[in-house]
């Protein structure tokens, strides 16, 4: 009879976006060639044809090395394994691909495809003898039967699901799909009723709620009352008739919630009601909220309201199982800047993590149920990358939940996975980040991109004396420093440590870092320009944000993060005097973060939480007053003091602006559309170059939404 074989060692086999043709001995990563040595190819070669299985250390020196061969097995393993991780952008901590299995051996654990072959099987035996003795059939069948049973059961409780390669399709191409910053808690969820999926889009600058057909992508815009800034989608009612909407555009976490009609009509809000997150409840007439530490249930008037949980944190992404039994969220830990999965029972008990444990430190968020209820699936980073992940929950005669695996493998980052109605068909966002740094060309209006060592930068710090450039390279957040011409360059930090934002000392010979490691608070570090180890300022359990020089280099002023990435502490303005680590609170500052001290130490200028304004306090005469009353960010001194630059976020465009300390008016020096012919979704302002020019981050992403099918 005939029968089909998998014979992997004869052809390719394919698992992610990677294919590794055996006969060849060459590996792809989407259609391209990785440089890959004859050592780590053999082993990678020997871990796919056991995929999923454990393979010794001793299988592995015959398969590589041969018996005859005499070499330094272990330390020869070790490079061809860490070569192999290497190509495959892989890690031994967080393994998405080769597993490392102490004094065992090691384990391919992503699923894999091999093509199918046929073959043909002969009865007799090979040399043409006799058959053996025949058993009687009916104890033949019996035989059969009893062992199949005890095999299929076997294999029912302890063998997990087998996992391909996803097909993975594109569903919109405008390439401005709204990201997710989890920093900032700016979470961009998107929702469908398996006809049309609803997600926030970036125009001009600034995120608007859009629709967007699943058959051809073809998108069309919301036209939502001006109150709703910054439009995140909550939830859709289950008959798919209304969106529930969140404004995010000040720095509050609390916001108005908006119940927006999918087929047309007026937007209403949800009155007396503020939150950071909402969603339906299964019956589709009420809503379960988040505001603060509190999870409640109300009717869409804001009425009948009664509490359901009380957490730990602030609660994002609220999603009911398919039964109405369970809801789960994503726990955010603003101290500590985690994220994990939890669930609650839909009565408020039993509350628990999910996957504790599984990642260190806990990076996962944004999970949801198929359509079927087949599968979970959620958001997880690991070494800087955010992928797709799916977890089946089986009945506990098949070993309770299976363990999560990878349903994307680069090569762009994946956030916020969304579900369609009915079945196991899921989409999400890709996102390829760019960033440019670019400047403004003196005497006009127009920018240009930096020089060619900052090309690749997304953040840059120039020293007071003009002589020296800091910059955070894009791609792994590293910082960096050398000479304005490019010479000297050195790299001042590694990963793990992320930086959000840096200022040079007024003796160019230190930095102040604002950064952050992974499950640790954000602090405030000092480093020598010429390498050594960032050292925290301040040994306190806190965040610690915005680092200002004091004109001497004496102290530092600093504040607290806004309440998006801290809503439990409170804040205020910290002067800190290096010699005796003593911080002192700047009178009258509470309530106020993001300082900024003018270069002659005179004024300080900071912001209310909501960003709805500048204020100014001079310290020579201890008084604060309103400089503007415009929507800001990233205040930055002139060199010379005289002037503050800052960036209303609110206006269309997002200008910059300018204004003379103390007392002046506000006049625009930039928008977005000075960045053309750079294709930018939108910019922020990092600083000022020599000579007061403003230098602007640019992001020049490609983000789009895909999609795939779970049970295919």
């Amino acid at each position: 009879m005939v029968k089909k074989a998998n014979h992997p060692a004869r052809g390719r086999i394919s698992f992610g976006v990677f294919e590794a043709d055996l006969q060849a001995g060459e590996l792809y990563r989407s259609g391209f060639r990785v440089r890959l040595q004859s050592q780590p190819f053999k082993l990678l070669a020997v871990l796919l044809q056991h995929a999923g299985e454990v393979v010794s250390r001793e299988t592995l020196q015959k398969e590589l090395w041969g018996t005859d061969t005499t070499v330094d097995f272990d330390h020869s393993l070790g490079i061809a394994v860490n070569k192999l991780r290497e190509a495959l952008g892989d890690s031994a901590d967080n393994p998405r691909f080769v597993e490392t299995l102490a004094k065992r051996g090691y384990r391919f654990m992503a699923p894999v495809k091999i093509p199918e072959v046929v073959v043909s099987e002969v009865s007799a035996s090979a040399d043409g003898a006799d058959p053996a003795p025949r058993v009687p059939a009916s104890w033949w069948l019996a035989g059969t039967l009893g062992l199949f049973s005890i095999g299929a059961m076997t294999a029912l409780v302890t063998r997990p699901p087998a996992r391909l390669p996803y097909e993975i399709n594109q569903a919109t191409y405008s390439g401005h799909v709204l990201t997710s910053d989890e920093t900032v808690e700016s979470f961009s969820s998107s929702v469908s009723d398996g006809t049309r999926i609803y997600f926030s889009h970036i125009e001009n600058g600034n995120p608007v709620l859009a629709v967007a057909l699943a058959a051809n992508g073809e998108i069309s815009r919301f036209h939502l009352p001006s109150e709703i800034g910054e439009p995140l989608i909550c939830g859709l009612s289950t008959d798919g008739s209304k969106l529930l909407v969140r404004s995010h555009l000040k720095a509050e976490p609390e916001q108005t919630l908006w119940i927006v009609p999918t087929l047309g009509g007026n937007a209403r809000r949800v009155p007396n009601v503020l939150a950071h997150d909402a969603a339906w409840m299964p019956d589709g007439k009420r809503l379960v909220v988040a505001s603060g530490n509190e999870l409640t249930v109300m009717n869409t008037d804001g009425s009948n309201q009664h509490r359901l949980l009380t957490t730990q944190g602030l609660a994002f992404w609220l999603r009911w199982s398919p039964d109405g039994q369970r809801l789960r969220f994503t726990l955010r830990d603003p101290v500590r800047q985690t994220s994990a999965l939890w669930e609650v029972d839909a009565d408020g008990g039993h509350a628990h993590a999910l996957l504790e444990g599984w990642n260190q430190p806990a990076q996962e968020c944004c999970g949801n149920w198929t359509g079927d209820g087949r599968y979970f699936v959620f958001q997880s980073a690991h070494n800087g990358r955010h992928e797709i992940w799916a977890w089946q929950e089986r009945p506990w005669w098949r070993g309770g939940n299976s363990r999560p695996w990878p349903v994307t493998g680069g090569p762009l980052d994946y956030q916020a996975p969304g579900t369609m109605p009915g079945n196991s068909r899921i989409y999400f966002i890709g996102a390829t980040l760019e960033f440019q740094l670019l400047q403004a060309v003196p005497h006009s209006s127009q920018f240009t991109a930096m020089d060619k060592i900052l090309s690749a930068a997304s953040l840059a710090q120039f020293s007071p004396d003009g002589k020296w450039v800091a910059w955070l390279n894009a791609a792994d957040n590293t910082l960096w420093r050398s000479r304005i011409d490019g010479s000297d360059r050195i790299a001042l930090t590694a990963p793990p440590l992320r930086i959000f934002n840096l200022q040079w000392s007024p003796d160019n010979r230190r930095l102040a870092l604002m950064g952050e490691e992974p499950g640790k608070p954000w602090k405030i570090y000092l480093i020598d320009a010429e390498g050594g180890q960032p050292v925290p300022v301040l040994n306190e359990n806190r965040n610690e944000a915005d680092p200002s020089w004091s004109p001497d280099g004496r102290s530092i002023i600093f504040g607290r993060p806004p309440d998006r990435m801290d809503n439990v502490q409170p804040k205020a303005i910290y002067q800190l005097d290096m010699e005796t680590h003593q911080a002192t609170e700047i009178p009258g500052s509470v309530g106020l973060f993001s300082p900024r001290l003018s270069p002659d130490g005179r004024y300080l200028v900071a912001m209310p939480l909501n960003q709805g304004s500048l204020q100014l306090y001079d310290r020579v005469t201890g008084h604060w007053t309103t400089l503007t009353d415009q929507a800001a960010g990233d205040p930055t001194f002139s060199h010379d003091g005289h002037d503050l630059y800052f960036q209303n976020f609110l206006e269309a465009g997002r200008p910059i602006y300018r204004v003379a300390i103390p007392s002046g008016k506000p006049e625009q020096v930039a928008t977005i559309d000075n960045l053309l012919p750079i294709t930018a979704t939108e910019y922020r302002l990092i600083g000022l170059a020599p000579g007061d020019l403003p230098v602007v981050t640019a992001r020049t992403p490609e983000v789009n939404i895909y999609q795939t099918d779970l049970g295919r």
